[in-house]
C-alpha cells in the first residue's frame, strides 16, 4: 500500500527541506531583486532583572540595481565587541538609513524614533556627518559618510513622527 505525502511534509524533513527552504529564500531574493525594495527584521528585548537595559538589533536588507546588488546594514544598539567577541548593549542606538542622491541635494532619511526635530544634533567635518539625537530614554547616533564635503550652512533639517530628514544642498 503507497502512502501520499504532503508537499510540505516532504520539504520539511532531511536535505530536501534544507534545499526547499532555499529554493524558497532565493526566490523571495529574486522578487525582492525585481522590485529593488528594501526588506527589514528588528527586535527589542529588556532584561528581567533590570528594565533600564534595553536591546535593539535589526538588519535591514537592500537589493540595488546595478552594481550595488546585495546589501545588509545592522541598526540597533547590540554589537560584537572586537576584543571578547561578546554581544554588548550600548546606550545609543544606530537608526536605520537611507541615502538618496537628487540632482540638487543629498537626501538621508533616518528612522529615529520619538525624536523631533529640536532633539538632533547635526556635526560635520569634511564628508563625514555625525548625528546624535536625545529625548527622554531614546539616544541615536550615527556618522554617514556623504558622496561629497558640504558646508553646515548647505544642510537642512526637518522631522515627522521620527522620520528625520537632512538635506545636503549642493
Amino acid at each position: 500500500m503507497s502512502k501520499k505525502t504532503d508537499k510540505n511534509e516532504e520539504r520539511s524533513s532531511g536535505v530536501g527541506g534544507l534545499l526547499g527552504s532555499l529554493a524558497d529564500l532565493l526566490g523571495k531574493l529574486s522578487d525582492l531583486a525585481d522590485k529593488g525594495e528594501e526588506l527589514s527584521k528588528s527586535g527589542e528585548f529588556s532584561s528581567g532583572e533590570d528594565k533600564k537595559i534595553k536591546g535593539v538589533y535589526g538588519f535591514s536588507v537592500k537589493m540595488g540595481l546595478g552594481r550595488e546588488g546585495l546589501k545588509v546594514e545592522p541598526f540597533g544598539n547590540i554589537h560584537r565587541d572586537a576584543g571578547s567577541g561578546e554581544a554588548v548593549v550600548e546606550e545609543n542606538r544606530e537608526p536605520v538609513i537611507d541615502i538618496f542622491e537628487e540632482e540638487k541635494y543629498t537626501l538621508i532619511v533616518a528612522e529615529m524614533p520619538g525624536i523631533g526635530v529640536s532633539d538632533v544634533q547635526l556635526t560635520l567635518k569634511d564628508d563625514l556627518l555625525t548625528v546624535h539625537a536625545e529625548h527622554g530614554d531614546k539616544k541615536y547616533y550615527k556618522e554617514i559618510l556623504l558622496p561629497r564635503t558640504y558646508t553646515r550652512d548647505r544642510l537642512d533639517i526637518s522631522c515627522n513622527n521620527g522620520i528625520v530628514e537632512i538635506k545636503c544642498r549642493n
